[in-house]
């Protein structure tokens, strides 16, 4: 068994690679990725819920030092 991975940039291309695939009888999967916009967007998102919970009282925000630390410790990973 072998496996092809393709990079396609042009999703109109996808509809037509597909039926090719099924007219072979291959089976594929079809993953998407997420553009830098739609991952900073979600991210933003979520940002804002927290601070609609933390106003309604749902939630209690951690120290400053903690929320620092944990920052630190995220950008350090990048390196």
């Amino acid at each position: 068994m072998a496996i092809l991975t393709v990079n396609i940039d042009n999703e109109r291309d996808l509809p037509v690679l597909k039926e090719i695939l099924n007219r072979f009888g291959l089976k594929y999967k079809v993953e998407k990725q997420a553009t830098d916009s739609a991952v900073l967007y979600d991210r933003f998102k979520e940002t804002f819920k927290e601070i609609n919970d933390w106003e309604a009282g749902r939630v209690n925000l951690q120290s400053s030092k903690e929320a620092l630390a944990e920052i630190e410790s995220e950008l350090n990973r990048g390196v």
